[in-house]
């Protein structure tokens, strides 16, 4: 039946215009999902991204990358398992890709400094000794192995041992190693006193 003005729509038509109506509504709440995890993560990624060695702008082009993949993965109906974990190891892995580009002279300057202000200026003496300290805990944190400043980055991050060993991986096993032996030689860079990042151990 033609589409005559003023004819009624044929059952076919009637059905087309539903079927793109629930595709225009499955996109928005799909974009809206995909926007609310990029508020939740974008910034626990940029920093894990720097923390690979990334200079600013690329940090933000890989989370960029790996937001658009997210969208195609779950338009895709593809698994929904365990999306935090998702998407740190694709931002491992488009990082690491796009590390090779180029070489880190200097990963402290390009880092920058993620801390909040403290409500008081400290005094000369206490800023002297947390200098030094901070100094010395970069020191033993950079000359890790780098799968083992992975790990306490991710955990830092609040990864799970089963989720790092995904965006690595590396067994289980392999992270507990990791993390028990970076903790270990950042506590001796502190004389052997309790070191603050033991505290990314307790939940598995």
């Amino acid at each position: 039946m033609s589409g005559r003005p003023g004819s009624p729509a044929s059952p076919a038509q009637d059905f087309g215009v539903l079927e793109r109506a629930d595709c225009v509504a499955d996109a928005a709440v799909l974009e809206e999902e995909v926007l609310h995890l990029h508020d939740l993560f974008r910034v626990r990624l940029f920093r894990y991204a720097i923390s690979l060695g990334l200079k600013v702008h690329d940090a933000e082009d890989v989370i960029q990358e790996v937001f658009l993949a997210l969208y195609r993965h779950l338009q895709d109906g593809r698994s929904r398992s365990n999306l935090p974990g998702w998407v740190f190891r694709v931002t491992h892995h488009l990082a690491l890709k796009r590390r090779t580009r180029y070489r880190m002279e200097d990963r402290a300057d390009e880092s920058g400094r993620y801390s909040l202000e403290s409500g008081s200026a400290p005094n000369p003496e206490e800023e002297v000794i947390f200098n030094e300290r901070q100094v010395r805990l970069r020191r033993a944190f950079e000359a890790l192995p780098e799968t083992d400043r992975l790990c306490l980055q991710l955990r830092a991050e609040g990864l799970k041992y089963r989720e790092i060993s995904e965006v690595l991986g590396i067994s289980l096993g392999h992270v507990a190693n990791c993390l028990g032996r970076s903790l270990t030689r950042l506590r001796r860079s502190e004389g052997g006193g309790p070191c603050e990042a033991a505290s990314i151990t307790c939940r598995r």
